[in-house]
């Protein structure tokens, strides 16, 4: 069955959001969002169809330049004739019939163009070699493969790469303080979605339906939160004790606070922190959706020092959720490989160890502080860890494999932390580490 074609008014609009997105690289989520509330008109098929589009335009924008340039020996082209050829090669390479191409082809640029060129493995590579070759032929910037070569190998590196220009599942954590993995399932079949257990978190589920999780009545009752099976773990590797005290420190809009508290079984207290009152808003929004009656949301000053909360030594564990590069989504944000540079990565372990100072001090002796990112550079995730470790003698680490058991601490990880990525779990890329108070 061949791919399906935009057509019309949201084939101007793809090309239109795509621009946008390219002008600053911001959020494809957000961009996409706000031209479909100035168009309500388009029907959800056109909706699925533009969003995949932009998502896939973004993702290939370097490779898909190599080839153009190919194609028309870098002849200079008006900008919007190069936006549309830029999308017809997509297309093509998607699996659109040459032929139903080749008008707008022909429109599009005086010198002829053999489209045809376009869908070979070895379009835009050229005389490329080495690292280059593979950062062009998989669409990245050259200093993030770099990157991920220098921290996982070239093989793993380069895998891990290609795995992130896959389309990430739809995950959803079935919220346990109100209903079970199986009366989800359940329930979302009366709604015509059909969604599987998830392999490694014992909540979550994937829609295997294509739909908009939000506007489904199970999620407006609070029986689920939409949730990335790696987030889940993390949330897991937490592992508050029934009635126990815990503080997510970098709690945003609450995903993973949501998650603890549900494994809390409402009890305990669970207290989220974070600089931004309107993420925290929209936590309370959501634990009272969910029916968590014991999540306190407080908002923090930005900076390092101390809190001032007059709760050191109360907690029985302490999520360090830290700010990150985020290189671990970008099969949901493909736009950031584009965003980020490397000093912009290099940046972010100061900030994460500065947190991890900052938040030890309310752990209880005898309780955890976790460490967690959604990023696969080690610099900011083992590396921080250690540098952690080697200035405080007041913490050990807790191996993963004594909360979970050697089989699922390995298959999850090496059996010491948490480390999740695309192509060896599906979820997004995370870490986690698990220290211990001993005085």
């Amino acid at each position: 069955m061949p791919a399906s074609r935009l057509s019309g008014g949201a084939r101007a609009l793809t090309l239109e959001i795509a621009a946008e997105a390219r002008a600053e690289w911001g959020f494809a989520s957000d961009l996409i969002a706000r031209a479909f509330r100035a168009h309500r008109e388009l029907g959800s098929g056109d909706r699925r169809l533009c969003s995949e589009t932009v998502y896939g335009l973004i993702r290939m924008d370097r490779r898909l330049e190599a080839i153009l340039e190919e194609l028309t020996d870098g002849a200079e082209l008006a900008p919007h004739a190069r936006d549309e050829l830029k999308l017809l090669v997509y297309e093509a390479r998607s699996g659109i019939p040459l032929e139903a191409l080749a008008a707008e082809t022909k429109r599009l640029s005086r010198a002829p163009i053999e489209l045809g060129r376009a869908v070979g493995d070895e379009a835009g590579l050229g005389a490329r070699r080495g690292l280059e070759r593979e950062a062009v032929r998989l669409s990245y910037p050259t200093w993030l493969c770099e990157l991920l070569v220098e921290d996982h190998g070239a093989d793993e590196g380069l895998a891990l790469a290609e795995a992130m220009n896959l389309r990430a599942p739809l995950a959803i954590r079935a919220n346990t303080a109100r209903t079970t993995r199986e009366g989800l399932i359940e329930r979302l079949a009366d709604e015509n979605v059909t969604a599987r257990p998830t392999e490694l978190a014992p909540a979550g589920l994937v829609c295997e339906t294509r739909v908009n999780a939000f506007a489904l009545a199970a999620f407006r009752d609070g029986l689920f939160e939409v949730m990335d099976e790696g987030s889940q773990l993390v949330a897991e590797l937490v592992a508050p004790p029934p009635g126990g005290r815990v503080v997510d420190a970098c709690a945003g809009a609450g995903g993973k606070t949501l998650a603890i508290g549900a494994a809390l079984g409402g009890k305990g207290r669970l207290l989220a922190l974070d600089t931004d009152g309107k993420k925290l808003e929209e936590l309370r929004r959501r634990a009272r959706r969910a029916g968590l009656t014991n999540v306190e949301a407080r908002q923090i000053k930005e900076g390092p020092g101390p809190l001032g909360l007059g709760i050191k030594g109360q907690f029985d564990r302490v999520l360090v959720d830290a700010p990150c590069s985020g290189l671990g989504t970008l099969r949901r944000n493909p736009e950031a490989r584009w965003r980020l540079t490397r000093a912009a990565v290099e940046s972010f372990p100061a900030r994460q160890l500065s947190l991890l100072v900052t938040y030890a001090p309310l752990v209880a002796v005898g309780g955890r502080l976790v460490y967690a990112t959604c990023t696969v550079a080690r610099a900011e995730n083992e590396k921080v860890v250690e540098r952690f470790l080697a200035e405080r003698d007041d913490f050990v680490p807790v191996p993963a494999k004594e909360i979970w058991g050697r089989e699922r601490a390995e298959r999850l990880g090496d059996g010491m932390t948490l480390r999740l990525s695309p192509n060896r779990h599906d979820t997004d890329g995370f870490f986690a580490a698990v220290l211990r108070r001993v005085r």
